[in-house]
């Protein structure tokens, strides 16, 4: 079949009656989700886990896909009217989003985040359309070791981009490979870490970790916090913008749109790190610098573009190689685990249904949510007056009841709990919960290449860097885990140096003429 026939197919799909309601649900599910400050996509989509299992896959991910695209625009509504980010993404949409709606316009600013959203996440299907069919038949060539270098690639990136403390990123991950270890040997058969559990020998359940990481700890840290602002109104008739304001916000959204993209691509350089860049890309290239932080329409088009472009540019890797490249996807991969459904090369050929019908459905989503986010503000905005005193036990208890209807398991929920609390601490204390949850995902795919290519090798680990596509990666790995060492050994040399005192040799006065 060629590219026309699969679009089709997958048109065919998503247009059921059924993927359409979900999709919608997904879109308006997530919308919320994103508005509620602390929750984003991710505690999003773990909290509906329990509830897509059973149902149909495609179906299942049609919705969860929604909540992820969807979320990444409702935090600007949160950015926007309360000066409060939903998520770290929102960070620079807030900074001139909230600053426009003190001076009145804050309909024009949702306005154009609506539409730059809706240009990049159609153009980050596009894209995907046209470039994950290739890149699965080059993935074909793959084998043990290079996804092994390949995954631990992505698991670096990941762990390494989360921030300043690179070292806890790692640490993390390190923790999360620890975690995937438990259970059943997938060679030899024999338990380990089990410490005669029974229910350890399958290994510590990822809707636990992650609805406890996610759900239970995000819950905690949003009472810990007690900031309050006040919620800005807008009404339809404010959404209104001016042909001069689409004219200075067009190259913006064009600029954001493609960093957007190609940070979605890369392992861990998501929606946080291309909004940043294109906030950086705008302030640079305009004409009116001091603008910035005053409430330009460009610096809130440019970054809202770039957070939404990243949603399709992640989605790549994790359907064509099984890498996740956010915590996002990861908890999706997971999802598909349920399902007993492997993403990666084959799957386009396996299942051109499901994964046609997941990227047809991502384009009907974005024309929801421009609709929607343009007409039905208002009714998003009535969401934020909601006290969290009341959405924090309801969502606790939608977190217990979830896991335990898919279990039926007192130790998942003793399990729940643990990493609930140890979410919120890891949390307080810097440490990032992206790195865990990849790491716990790609744990076993990870062990199974790892052992797999040291059998085709018979012990030699020099089979990862003589063959061509494995050596590459690898030498990535080198320079994405080296980097940073090298800077931070060069930085700390420089000012050593500059602190040592300056000899003055012999300071004796000289003897006048």
């Amino acid at each position: 079949m060629d590219l026309f026939s699969h679009i089709a197919l997958g048109f065919s799909v998503a247009v059921s009656p059924i993927n359409l309601l979900f999709v919608t649900i997904g879109v308006v599910a997530g919308t919320i989700i994103g508005a509620l400050p602390g929750v984003g996509p991710v505690a999003g989509i773990v909290m509906l886990l329990p509830l897509v299992y059973g149902m149909d896959p495609t179906t299942a991910m049609i919705m969860m896909a929604g909540i992820y695209y969807g979320a990444m625009y409702g935090g600007t509504i949160t950015s926007v009217l309360v000066g409060v980010p939903g998520e770290a993404s929102n960070i620079p949409t807030c900074i001139d989003g909230y600053a426009m709606a003190k001076q009145g316009r804050a309909g024009p600013a949702l306005t154009i985040s609506a539409i730059g959203s809706f240009v990049a996440g159609t153009f980050s299907v596009i894209v995907l359309m046209i470039a994950a069919p290739p890149l699965a038949r080059v993935a074909l060539k793959f084998g043990p070791p290079e996804y092994f270098a390949l995954m631990l690639l992505g698991l670096s990136c990941v762990a390494g981009l989360v921030g300043d403390a690179k070292l806890k990123g790692y640490a993390m991950a390190l923790l999360g490979l620890t975690i995937s270890l438990v259970g059943y040997d997938m060679i030899t058969g024999f338990p380990r870490f089990t410490f005669g559990v029974l229910e350890l020998a399958d290994g510590i359940k990822f809707l636990s970790i992650a609805v406890g990481m996610f759900g239970l700890g995000e819950v905690i840290a949003t009472v810990s916090r007690t900031e309050t602002r006040k919620v800005i109104r807008t009404t339809l008739r404010e959404m209104v913008i001016s042909k001069q304001e689409l004219k200075e916000s067009a190259p913006a959204i064009g600029r954001g749109t493609i960093i957007g993209f190609v940070c979605g691509l890369l392992p861990g350089a998501g929606g946080a790190v291309s909004a940043l860049l294109s906030y950086a890309v705008e302030k640079k290239l305009t004409k009116h610098p001091e603008r910035f932080g005053k409430g330009a329409i460009e610096a809130v088009a440019g970054p809202g573009s770039a957070d939404n472009a990243s949603t399709g540019g992640h989605m790549i890797p994790m359907l064509t190689l099984g890498i996740p490249g956010s915590s996002t996807t990861a908890v999706m991969m997971g999802a598909l685990a349920l399902f007993n459904i492997q993403p990666g090369p084959f799957l386009f050929s396996q299942n051109p249904k499901f994964v046609w019908g997941l990227i047809a459905s991502m384009y009907i989503g974005n024309v929801m949510l421009l609709v929607l986010n343009i007409l039905f503000v208002p009714l998003f905005v009535s969401v934020l007056r909601i006290p969290f005193s009341f959405l924090g036990p309801l969502i606790m208890i939608f977190c217990v009841v979830g896991v335990y209807s898919v279990t039926s398991s007192m130790l998942d929920l003793w399990m729940l709990l643990f990493f609930g609390l140890f979410g919120y601490c890891s949390g307080k204390f810097g440490y990032p919960a992206a790195p865990l949850i990849l790491a716990v995902v790609l744990g076993d795919g990870l062990e199974s290449s790892l052992r797999q290519s040291l059998m085709m090798s018979q012990g030699d680990l020099s089979i990862f860097i003589t063959r061509p596509i494995s050596g590459t990666l690898m030498a990535i790995l080198a320079l994405v885990v080296l980097f940073p060492l090298v800077s931070w050994l060069l930085r700390r040399s420089k000012s050593r140096q500059a602190s040592q005192p300056v000899a003055h040799g012999d300071a004796r006065p000289k003897a006048s003429v």
